[in-house]
């Protein structure tokens, strides 16, 4: 494919609104993500104009200022763990064997299998889930996330909102 100048001008225009290669490759036609990307580097264009995600959380900090309802905040995993374990009214582990379990008990092991002391948790499983709060956030972390990451009021589990609030 040759680069002619109205092909240019059209990378330039959709690079500087946020187009991913992939998207820009797509409409130029009769081009690839590679040569798109190659192009952009040769033309010196902006290392990524603002992308979708970033102007989300412009948008985000935006509107933050307007609403305290909207307000983000840095919560990290740590943080959400000390908080169950702080709570006063958190359930105490309830030790059960292979043979004990069933529905209503968290199957998270404690320790390894060839152990004496080993034994699964026993407390009482969330909803839909085959572990306890506490070994919900150790099973099911989000994907890519990272230790300290951004997060909605509307990403906290109602049981835990309150808890991190007061840690």
């Amino acid at each position: 494919m040759s680069w002619t100048p109205e092909k240019e001008k059209k990378l330039k225009e959709l690079w500087a609104k946020g187009h991913t290669a992939s998207q820009i490759a797509t409409l130029l036609g009769d081009t690839t993500r590679n040569a798109v990307i190659g192009k952009a580097h040769r033309l010196k264009l902006e290392a990524r104009a603002s992308s979708k995600k970033t102007t989300q959380k412009i948008n985000l900090e935006n509107n933050n200022n307007n609403n305290a309802e909207n307000r983000t905040q840095k919560v990290s995993r740590k943080a959400k763990f000390k908080a169950l374990l702080l709570d006063k009214n958190f359930e105490k582990e309830n030790p059960k064997s292979l043979e004990e379990l069933n529905d209503e008990t968290c199957r998270w092991p404690i320790g390894h299998p060839p152990e004496k002391d080993f034994h699964f948790c026993g407390r009482k499983p969330l909803e839909k889930f085959p572990y306890c709060k506490l070994h919900v956030l150790y099973a099911f972390q989000p994907k890519n996330a990272k230790e300290e990451d951004i997060v909605t009021e509307d990403d906290i589990p109602k049981f835990i909102e309150k808890k991190i609030k007061s840690a």
